[in-house]
C-alpha cells in the first residue's frame, strides 16, 4: 500500500529504493506471522486492536497533525479511511486466524487486482484476470474443501476493503499534508475497534509481555512500512513501487514457511505466482495507458499552439 507520491526531480537510484520497498514488505509480512503467534492469546479482533491502537498512538506522536483548519469533507474523508482500516485489518486478521499467511495475502490481493482491471477498461486486462482467477482455481485445488470457507471469505472480504483503502488513502493524502490524515484514520481505526477487542479479550490484552509483542506488530506491520515506503516513493517512479507490490502474496508465503512452518503445495506456490504476474501486468497495462493518454494530451496542446 503506497503512502505517498514521489517528489518531482526525484533521485532514482536502482538498488536503494527497490531495497527499501522490499524490506517493508518482509516488515509487513513477519509483522503478520508474529500477530499470527499471538492470537491464541487475545485472539484475532484482540491483536487487531493492539496492533491499530499502538501504531495510531506512535504516529500521533511523531506526525502531532493539527486538529483545526479541516473542512467537513476532510473530516468525513478522514473518518470513512479510518473505518476502511479498522474493517480491512478486521477480516485479514480474521482470514489469517483460519488459513495459512501466503494463501490470505494471495486471495487479499485480488482486490486491488480488480480495482486496477475496472479502472483500465483496456482488453487486455481479461487476460491478467482470467490469470488470476487461474491461480485461484490452482489455490483452491478444485475446490475449497481443504481451506476454511469462512477464511476464504474474510480474506476476500479485506481485499475488498484493500481497494477501497487505496481509493481514499489517495483523497486523505490530497487533503492532509505529509501523513497527517493518516495518522488521524489510524487513530478512528483504533477506536472503531477497541470495544470489540476489549470484548473479545477484556484485560487479556493489558498484559505486559502481550502488549511488548503487540508493538512489535504494531511497529513491524505500520510504522516501519509506512516509513521506508515514503522514502522509496521519493526516489522510484509510483509505476515501479506498485509492481513491487504486487509481489506481496510471495513475501507473505516465504514468511509463513519460515516463521510459521505453513509448507505450501507446488499447486498453491503455481497458483501464488499467477496471481503475481496477473497484478504487475494489470499495474503495468495501466501505467501504460496513462503515458499514453499523456502523450495525446501533449500533441494535441502541441498541435493547438501551432496553430495560433
Amino acid at each position: 500500500m503506497g503512502s505517498g507520491a514521489p517528489a518531482p526531480g526525484a533521485r532514482r537510484g536502482p538498488l536503494g529504493p527497490v531495497a527499501l520497498v522490499v524490506a517493508g514488505g518482509f516488515s509487513v509480512q513477519v509483522g503478520a506471522a508474529v500477530a499470527v503467534l499471538l492470537m491464541p492469546r487475545t485472539g484475532a479482533v484482540g491483536i487487531v486492536t493492539l496492533r491499530l491502537g499502538l501504531a495510531a498512538l506512535v504516529m500521533l506522536a511523531v506526525c502531532r497533525p493539527k486538529l483545526r483548519g479541516h473542512s467537513r469533507t476532510d473530516w468525513g474523508t478522514v473518518l470513512v479511511f479510518g473505518a476502511t482500516l479498522a474493517a480491512m485489518n478486521g477480516l485479514f486478521y480474521q482470514a489469517l486466524e483460519r488459513i495459512p499467511l501466503g494463501v490470505a495475502v494471495t486471495l487479499e490481493v485480488l482486490g486491488p487486482l480488480a480495482l486496477s482491471v475496472i479502472v483500465s477498461r483496456r482488453l487486455v486486462n481479461l487476460l491478467w484476470a482470467v490469470l488470476a482467477l487461474g491461480g485461484v482455481a490452482l489455490l483452491s485445488g478444485g475446490g475449497f474443501d481443504r481451506l476454511d470457507l469462512l477464511g476464504v471469505g474474510y480474506a476476500l472480504a479485506a481485499g475488498v476493503m484493500w481497494a477501497t483503502y487505496i481509493v481514499f488513502s489517495a483523497r486523505t493524502g490530497r487533503r492532509f499534508p505529509q501523513a497527517d490524515g493518516l495518522a488521524l484514520a489510524m487513530a478512528v481505526a483504533a477506536l472503531l475497534i477497541l470495544p470489540l477487542g476489549f470484548l473479545e479479550s477484556g484485560a487479556k490484552l493489558l498484559e505486559p509481555s502481550t502488549l511488548g509483542l503487540a508493538l512489535v506488530v504494531a511497529l513491524m506491520s505500520s510504522v516501519l512500512p509506512y516509513t521506508l515506503e515514503l522514502i522509496a516513493l521519493r526516489r522510484m517512479p509510483a509505476p515501479t513501487f506498485s509492481v513491487l507490490m504486487s509481489l506481496e502474496p510471495g513475501v507473505a508465503a516465504a514468511c509463513g514457511f519460515l516463521i510459521l512452518d505453513q509448507a505450501l503445495s507446488a499447486l498453491d506456490a503455481l497458483a501464488i505466482v499467477l496471481v503475481i504476474v496477473a497484478s504487475m501486468g494489470a499495474v503495468r497495462t495501466q501505467v501504460g495507458e496513462r503515458a499514453r493518454k499523456r502523450a495525446r494530451t501533449g500533441a494535441r496542446k502541441g498541435g493547438a499552439l501551432g496553430n495560433e
